[in-house]
């Protein structure tokens, strides 16, 4: 017995691109075809509220399983499904199964139903499975629970029992270690009986990776394991799993027994057409989504509606809060747009004028920490010895040569008259007085999926990147003391309402800061002059 088994979704999934407006002969026929190339579970749509919805045929949004009776195959074993998702469907009005129509509902639910109304999806489960349907779960984004989370999530399942349980790559952010860890924990704990279902979103050009990934690693426990696929990879932005890929790898590495040439008739007849009018497939823009974990119609809606380059799409996406970018909120995008394209600046003359100062050049950075004060002497020192490029965060030095880096307007406003004749460099986002300023792109210093990704020093160290410094030596980046009543070289920069915030706000910035040096080494060596939380060697 086979334990690899290929669900097609191009009437639901892959439909989503043309919002499911497939004309009824032609659901009628992919569905039949696909059951006759042996196609072990077909997917013929979504099931929606009729309150919501006036189903008048021609799509595959139905409004009742009896909708559906036409564009099923009864002659062969294969399954029909249909998909549910959480709060958009009256689930107790789902009439019980009685051979006619679908033989399955895949229940699709978020963390956010998980974690505010589990005992609500609990219920949906468990209605759907009283009522004689196979019962697929499909968690929605599996990245988005932790490994604790999930266990406790698989608890849920093997207490619900349902046919199969899924692996869902929503945004196609998923890497091969995602697989492999999120695949090893559920096949461990979930009970043996229940079927793996992978469903993958081609962002990265891995799915058939992954689905590969998943037949090698399901061969080691025998567990049943279901691979959904679309014909042509159909779907928005990157689209799914090219269902012909998986078929023709059973067919030839496996000897299943798939019909792969009415599979490739199939791509002719009906997705071929819908390929010449709608795009799909890897692009760099999906790429971003997947790095975003957003869905598709932000980037759609990006692409289309603002004419981005692909870098800006990036960017804007960064600046969606994670949960929101989720789902997708078009009057929000416009705010944000409106808010980036008032910072971005082409510093293509700002960076090469830097570079020709710094570019394999040794350069300190001085951050207005209190060691500025108590190592002086060996600071002065160094500044006589090496005579580095200096550049100080949000202050200016004491050295005439030296440039001063600002990325907070406060800190800016607040230095203006210690600024005139001095060297600046600000970053787009502070409103410079002065037309001497070496201004920078803001968008290019900042990683927005921290908190505090606004930190100057870490913008600073980011710019650093840009210009390919030799060495980086730094003083005063000594990190944030609770206790201490001087954490700064200045007492005027100590903001006392901020204390409670200091643990978390040195966790981040020494993850960003071993981010930058791991990016930046070996071509650039990076030490310290001062004591510091951020210097591994003191640790």
């Amino acid at each position: 017995m086979k334990n690899v088994r290929v669900l097609d979704c191009t009437l639901r999934d892959g439909g989503r691109i043309i919002d499911c407006a497939f004309p009824d002969r032609e659901i009628k026929e992919i569905s039949s075809r696909l059951a006759n190339a042996k196609i072990d579970i077909v997917e013929v749509g979504f099931l929606r509220d009729s309150r919501k919805l006036n189903y008048q045929g021609n799509s595959t949004f139905f409004t009742d399983v009896e909708q559906i009776r036409p564009f099923v195959n009864k002659k062969n074993d294969t399954i029909y499904a249909a998909f549910v998702d959480y709060g958009m469907y009256d689930v107790d009005n789902i009439k019980p199964f009685d051979g006619t129509s679908i033989d399955a509902i895949r229940f699709g639910f978020t963390k956010k139903n998980y974690d505010e109304e589990y005992d609500e999806v609990v219920r949906w489960a468990k209605v759907i499975k009283s009522k004689g349907y196979k019962l697929f779960m499909q968690g929605v984004n599996s990245l988005n629970y932790t490994d604790l989370e999930l266990l406790k999530l698989v608890k849920m399942i093997n207490e619900i029992h349902p046919y199969s349980f899924g692996i869902v790559d929503t945004y196609g952010a998923m890497y091969m270690d995602d697989v492999d860890r999120l695949y090893g924990l559920i096949d461990h704990n979930l009970l043996p009986d229940i079927c793996i279902n992978f469903h993958s979103h081609n962002n990265y050009q891995l799915s058939f990776a992954f689905a590969q990934e998943v037949i090698k690693l399901s061969g080691t426990s025998n567990r049943q394991i279901i691979i959904d696929g679309t014909l042509g990879g159909m779907g928005k932005v990157a689209g799914n799993l090219n269902t012909e890929l998986i078929v023709d790898f059973l067919v030839r590495k496996m000897h299943y027994d798939y019909e792969f040439e009415d599979i490739l008739d199939m791509l002719d007849d009906y997705i071929y057409k819908y390929s010449l009018e709608h795009k799909w497939g890897y692009s760099t823009a999906a790429m971003m989504a997947g790095i975003y974990k957003s869905h598709p119609n932000n980037v759609i809606y990006l692409t289309e509606k603002f004419r981005l380059d692909t870098k800006d799409i990036g960017k804007l996406l960064s600046m969606i809060d994670p949960a929101t970018r989720q789902r997708y909120d078009y009057d929000n995008i416009q705010r944000l747009y409106a808010e980036y394209v008032a910072d971005k600046i082409d510093d293509h003359e700002s960076i090469a004028n830097l570079k020709s100062v710094i570019e394999g050049k040794e350069v300190l950075v001085m951050v207005p920490g209190n060691t500025l004060n108590t190592h002086k002497e060996k600071i002065d020192a160094y500044i006589s010895g090496v005579k580095p490029v200096i550049i100080s965060v949000n202050f200016v030095a004491n050295e005439n040569t030296a440039y001063s880096f600002f990325g907070n307007q406060k800190r800016y406003n607040r230095l203006e008259e210690a600024r005139k004749g001095r060297r600046i460099i600000i970053s787009s986002n502070v409103k410079s007085d002065c037309s001497t300023d070496i201004v920078v792109n803001y968008h290019s210093l900042i990683n927005r999926g921290y908190e505090y990704f606004e930190n100057s020093t870490i913008m600073l160290f980011n710019l650093l990147k840009r210009l390919n410094s030799k060495t980086v030596s730094i003083a005063g980046f000594d990190g944030f003391d609770e206790g201490a009543g001087d954490n700064y070289a200045d007492s005027s920069f100590q903001n006392e309402r901020h204390i409670s915030e200091f643990k978390k706000l040195n966790a981040e910035i020494r993850t960003m800061f071993n981010e930058i040096v791991e990016t930046m080494s070996p071509d650039c060596k990076f030490k310290f002059l001062t004591p510091s939380i951020f210097n591994k060697s003191e640790e």
